[in-house]
């Protein structure tokens, strides 16, 4: 395997174990600086998560643009540094305000993923770029396995153990980048900066106006959304519905991540054959409208998990619609679409969280007009025939690229 996909894997699933071994402790290390009950808690998980989206929805283009500027791995390298310093800050944070700015911190330079696709792009010939957008998707669906299994150990040890955790893997990864790494972006592909099409606004606007574009990127806006549900309050679902411990809710984490990376790094080449990019786009959320029904009103926590690997085969939309767009864009602005899909699934963590939270607790409340810890995933049910509706509405036109 050539160093730099394998170092774009190892980036990218090092990225998903940072975050997936925070997600079993968020809930009692919210409680345990802040105070109040687990209703609480998922509104202050919402507001850290969503601020950590909002600082990415408006840097993602930026960073996206500075990598065809200045080459990806300055951006990747500084990226690592910075994320490796903030875990560090945020293990040590003693109030929900400095929890807070870590988000701040951290969202403005997670760039490491818009990177890493940016970077597989340059690698990937156009045919083969879906497949190989797939094999990240399978890197960050390992990490996502691995990061809530070692969270779920850790979190025995106390709830900073998995932010000391993922400062050394961000730190070790930066170690690794730093020998392996090789520049992709040559002089002759350098495009110039420009501010106007280097934030969230002008690149969508610019993008926009490519053939199909547009619709693509309510699409991929919408599955995110509707796929924000699971990291927004699967803690706290759990926690409610099943009476699930930490070390349980890491555990069922790694089941839906590792069927993931089944799904984005094998089962997509197969669907890619057999159903070709749009068949494969509209199975998808085939797939992930039954589960989101199924999951709205399951009652057992063992039928949950069984439901996993039909929710995870909703992971072939992503790679698949970035494919189709990646092809309509040229070789020199790869970074600037995948900061425009940074910004697209980073609006949606802005959205998502408070939204996917605050109906978490208006439905488990003590007033609550209904029981229903499950009304999050049918709110993700309705955005997910929404964005289907869309996709097969768009104009079948040919790459422009």
């Amino acid at each position: 395997m050539n160093p730099t996909v394998l170092f774009i894997m190892i980036t990218v699933m090092i990225d998903a174990m940072g975050i997936g071994l925070m997600v079993p402790v968020m809930p009692d290390l919210i409680r345990e600086v802040n105070g109040g009950g687990l209703s609480e808690a998922a509104i202050w998980g919402g507001i850290l998560t969503t601020t950590f989206a909002f600082m990415q929805f408006l840097c993602g283009p930026t960073v996206g643009s500075l990598s065809d500027r200045c080459g990806r791995r300055p951006v990747l390298l500084i990226s690592l540094a910075v994320m490796a310093a903030d875990y560090v800050v945020m293990a040590l944070a003693g109030s929900i305000w400095l929890l807070l700015a870590g988000r701040i911190v951290g969202g403005i330079t997670a760039a490491t993923q818009s990177t890493a696709y940016a970077l597989m792009a340059d690698l990937s010939a156009p045919e083969h770029r879906t497949r190989n957008f797939g094999l990240i998707g399978a890197a960050f669906g390992m990490g996502f396995v691995l990061g809530p299994l070692i969270g779920g150990v850790l979190a025995e040890y106390g709830t900073r153990a998995p932010f000391w955790a993922a400062a050394a893997l961000a730190g070790g990864n930066l170690l690794l980048g730093s020998i392996v790494l090789k520049e992709t972006v040559t002089p002759e592909m350098a495009r110039p900066f420009d501010w106007r099409r280097a934030n969230p606004f002008g690149v969508v606007k610019h993008l926009g106006k490519l053939p199909g574009v547009r619709q693509l990127l309510l699409v991929y806006f919408l599955y995110h959304v509707a796929f924000a549900v699971y990291p927004s309050v699967w803690s706290y679902f759990g926690q409610e519905r099943f009476g699930w411990t930490p070390a349980m809710i890491g555990f069922s984490l790694a089941l839906f991540g590792l069927i993931m990376a089944l799904v984005q790094g094998g089962l997509i080449r197969a669907a890619l054959a057999w159903l070709g990019e749009r068949g494969t786009v509209v199975a998808g959320h085939l797939f992930a409208a039954l589960a989101y029904l199924s999951l709205g009103f399951v009652t057992s926590g063992t039928l949950a998990l069984i439901l996993t690997p039909l929710a995870a085969l909703a992971g072939v939309i992503p790679p698949a619609l970035n494919g189709i767009m990646s092809a309509r864009i040229a070789a020199n602005a790869q970074g600037e679409l995948q900061g425009a899909l940074t910004s697209a699934a980073s609006l949606a963590m802005i959205l998502s969280p408070l939204v996917m939270t605050a109906t978490f607790a208006r439905f488990t409340a003590e007033d609550a007009p209904l029981y229903l810890p499950g009304a999050p995933f049918v709110l993700a049910l309705a955005l997910t025939l929404l964005g289907l509706v869309f996709f097969l509405l768009r104009p079948r036109r040919q790459p422009v690229a």
